[in-house]
């Protein structure tokens, strides 16, 4: 069955709670200061069950100026509007106020009652008709029903209910929505139950044992008990005034503006864009930078308001603005908001929600201005690629898409597949579906392609970059499954060589110029003279006066002229054969070789001897049995 929410709206001592009452045989003023004032401070909840058998949820707001914030709380999460007037006095401040705020929330559907008829005469309920009339002409409410009651003596209650049933038709079903989100305006306990949230529930559906997260705090918890009604319920859907007990939690963990959701669904920021509507009722112009009080959900939070494109905004009109917090929230996009000035305070404007979790946007950024066009007027694969190429090179998963666009993995899938048949995106990772823009991609390509260039350019006698070291120098944290795709790519286009761990450009070549081929040609004559006693490399390097030593050094190992023995020591390859021979041949005769035996044979101190018989191990000429050595194999 179809679920529908009234709230009520209207000026202070309009009647409204009598009305209510008269209704539903509910009083929604609970609190003792309540009563003793005679004025409703707190939101107050009911409900009424119509001739046609559907039962509608009741939100009775506060209509004094000092509690309209609790008002704005009241109003999200409704669908149908009763603006309350008072017969003997019309309309009236916040009658003016509770309106632009259900215009702001974009309620579409309502009606006007006028109470307290029994004070007042014909006449003057005809002059009250005509200034309803004017007044709520160009507004939503221009074509709503009237009603005229008296809580008192009971007229008009009955026709009341009727249209209220005629109305509650005509309202469209809630859409179901993506994640199950419970903005939370009251937190009670109850004996023997425990801690108790009530709320709207804006979207999704939830069931008793599900598992929850509270927001923006993270706060986890279960869900013990769900009432609908006074009546428990195993689950519950979008569009039903909601209470949940929640498991393990202490009524001070949790206050009013909190949310209530599926769990780890939703991201916490300080900051989101939108689209501002500034009220023509706004008495100045709002200037950049302007603090305001941001009401979204339940919540109510100091703000910074960033005009994106302007310095200053005037009545009337409407432009991007990004909102910096002075504490977390949780939004998700088309979401809408309601702002009141700081001080004096009052509504002055609203909107919707563009990016629930942006990073800090530049002003007059023609790229910035043409992103939230998109998120604003796009349709679904508009969107879902302008939030791909948000991510940049780290990407977009699809569960972040699905955040970010409040649209279900099912209803994500067909704009991601388009895109990805089309190129414009990537996967970079499968196991975790995580997507990247073909903007990001290719850029990242092509600086890998000028990184290797540039320093082929500064080393030309190195073969290419070790892989991590490629890797780390790329702009934007590159993750290694996207990193290791590029590689693949770049090698499949002919563009770069992969030798193990080096990375180079195809087309490098290690050439050698005229003074270093003589440099090269005078290390090895260098290591062929001094034989088996060769000076240690940092100390030969030393003494080259054109430097560029240790690259040389490099070329000559990667081509087989030099070997290493061990850091830093280095021998000719035609002194290592006439030693290996010479060694091979002495093990064959005598089965064996010691150390000394081999410094006898090579004429050379233990500074040498003990690093070339190790290094003969290390090639598996030679193995150690004891103190001796034998040959590996036979040769």
């Amino acid at each position: 069955m179809k679920q529908i929410i009234l709230g009520t709206a209207g000026h202070i001592d309009h009647g409204k709670t009598a009305l209510i009452k008269a209704l539903t045989g509910i009083d929604t003023d609970r609190l003792k200061e309540e009563k003793l004032r005679g004025i409703t401070i707190e939101l107050g909840f009911a409900h009424l069950k119509l001739p046609s058998g559907l039962t509608i949820g009741i939100v009775d707001v506060p209509g004094h100026e000092r509690f309209v914030k609790h008002m704005v709380a009241g109003a999200t999460g409704i669908d149908l509007v009763a603006l309350i007037i008072a017969a003997d006095e019309g309309v009236m401040p916040q009658t003016r106020e509770h309106l632009e705020i259900c215009s702001l929330l974009d309620i579409e559907h309502g009606l006007i009652i006028v109470t307290k008829i029994d004070l007042a005469d014909k006449e003057w309920l005809n002059l009250v008709r005509d200034d309803v009339s004017s007044f709520l002409t160009g507004t939503f409410l221009q074509d709503a029903p009237m009603v005229e009651v008296s809580s008192k003596t009971g007229k008009g209650i009955k026709e009341l209910t009727i249209t209220l049933d005629e109305l509650a038709k005509k309202v469209s079903e809630r859409p179901p929505g993506n994640f199950f989100r419970l903005p939370i305006d009251r937190v009670f306990t109850m004996k023997g139950f425990g801690t108790v949230v009530t709320g709207a529930t804006a979207s999704g559906h939830i069931d008793v044992g599900s598992e929850v997260t509270i927001y923006p705090k993270g706060i986890r918890s279960k869900v013990r008990g769900i009432q609908v009604y006074h009546q428990g319920v195993p689950s519950v859907k979008a569009g039903l005034r909601t209470a949940i007990n929640l498991q393990g939690l202490e009524k001070e963990a949790i206050i009013r503006g909190d949310v209530v959701a599926e769990k780890d669904s939703l991201k916490p920021t300080h900051m989101v864009d939108a689209v501002l509507e500034y009220l023509d009722s706004a008495p100045k112009k709002l200037q950049n930078r302007t603090k305001v009080r941001f009401h979204c959900g339940t919540s109510e939070i100091i703000a910074t308001v960033i005009l994106l494109d302007r310095d200053s905004l005037s009545p009337g009109d409407q432009c991007f603005a990004q909102f910096r917090l002075e504490r977390p929230t949780v939004v998700l996009s088309k979401d809408r908001f309601v702002i009141r000035s700081y001080s004096p305070i009052r509504t002055i404007g609203g909107g919707y929600i563009l990016n629930p979790l942006p990073p800090k946007k530049k002003r007059f950024s023609k790229d910035v201005l043409e992103e939230l066009t998109v998120l604003d007027k796009g349709a679904d694969q508009a969107i879902v690629e302008q939030h791909i190429k948000g991510g940049r090179l780290q990407g977009r998963s699809k569960t972040d898409l699905s955040f970010l666009t409040n649209l279900s993995n099912k209803d994500i899938d067909e704009p991601i597949n388009r895109l990805l048949s089309n190129n414009v995106i990537f996967e970079s990772d499968m196991e975790n579906e995580i997507f990247i823009h073909a903007e990001f991609y290719n850029k990242a390509k092509e600086e890998i392609v000028k990184i290797l260039g540039d320093y082929h350019r500064r080393f030309p006698l190195k073969k290419g970059l070790i892989k991590e070291e490629l890797r780390s120098k790329i702009a934007g944290n590159v993750k290694e499954k996207l990193f290791n795709q590029l590689i693949n790519d770049l090698i499949q286009d002919a563009l770069i060589v992969r030798d193990k761990d080096i990375i180079r450009a195809r087309d490098h070549q290690i050439r050698l110029l005229k003074d270093q081929e003589e440099l090269r040609s005078q290390i090895e004559q260098i290591y062929l003279k001094e034989g088996l006693e060769p000076p240690y490399f940092k100390d030969l390097n030393r003494n080259i006066k054109e430097g560029g030593g240790m690259d040389l050094l490099e070329i000559m190992v990667k081509d087989g002229t030099l070997i290493k023995v061990k850091e830093d020591l280095f021998f000719h390859k035609k002194v290592i054969e006439k030693l290996k021979r010479g060694l091979v041949d002495f093990i064959k005769e005598k089965g064996e070789i010691t150390t000394p035996e081999l410094k006898k044979l090579t004429g050379v101190s233990r500074k040498y001897t003990i690093p070339l018989i190790e290094y003969f191990d290390k090639i598996q000429l030679t193995v150690r049995i004891g103190d001796k050595r034998i040959l590996r194999k036979r040769q």
